[in-house]
């Protein structure tokens, strides 16, 4: 969990305890932008592992010369 989403969280319960709305409100928008940075490192490093496997010639959705009729 990041800092973005740990802050965020923070900030929403410290809203919903002092009633104040807008905290509350700017926790919550927080914490989304931490989740969309997580899903965003997340996809880049799935894409950076499988262009290291297409370099690496560990591409497992290749059929090598041998697996064709």
């Amino acid at each position: 969990m990041d800092s973005d989403r740990i802050e965020g969280k923070a900030k929403e319960v410290e809203g919903q305890v002092t009633g104040d709305e807008s905290r509350e409100a700017e926790g919550k928008a927080q914490g989304a932008w931490g989740e969309t940075k997580d899903k965003a490192d997340d996809a880049w490093e799935g894409v950076k592992d499988k262009v290291g496997d297409v370099v690496d010639g560990d591409d497992d959705d290749k059929t090598s010369e041998t697996d064709r009729p």
